[in-house]
């Protein structure tokens, strides 16, 4: 039998979490590459639909990364993802999807190192969920993984 591999979205903020994933690839820091990482200019400005169809087309988790709570480049975008995420629970559970595939991380720029932990831990944590219920077998439609 095969192992699963998680398929993760990841949607980093372009001033804290996806400079942070730059620097742990310039370090030479390796990371799984279960993750396909999107760039988005705010972790506040990732609609509930992006992450909703992510996981419908078949990723096994959504991360939603950003800059720590006071330090957003936009002010308050990262307390909206957080709000966001929060009126995400109600929607996943009327789908049916285990609300631990999403996942918001607080990442800055100079935390390279927390970029593998944190996909790491998500890895672990979605193999103990099993694939995304969501996905035909063997099956992944256009989400970039």
């Amino acid at each position: 039998m095969e192992s699963f591999e998680p398929k993760i979205v990841g949607f980093f903020c372009n001033w804290c979490s996806y400079t942070g994933a730059d620097l742990a690839g310039s370090s030479r820091l390796q990371y799984p590459s279960n993750i396909r990482i999107i760039r988005v200019m705010c972790s506040g400005s990732v609609s509930l639909l992006y992450v909703v169809r992510a996981l419908a087309l078949g990723a096994d988790g959504v991360l939603v990364a950003g800059c720590h709570p006071g330090d957003c480049h936009y002010e308050r975008g990262n307390l909206l993802a957080r709000r966001r995420v929060n009126e995400l629970w109600p929607i996943l559970d009327a789908l049916g999807i285990d609300r631990r595939r999403v996942r918001l991380a607080w990442i800055s720029a100079s935390e390279g190192v927390k970029v593998p932990e944190t996909v790491e831990s998500f890895i672990n944590d979605l193999k103990t969920l099993g694939p995304n219920p969501l996905r035909k077998e063997g099956e992944l439609h256009d989400v970039g993984v």
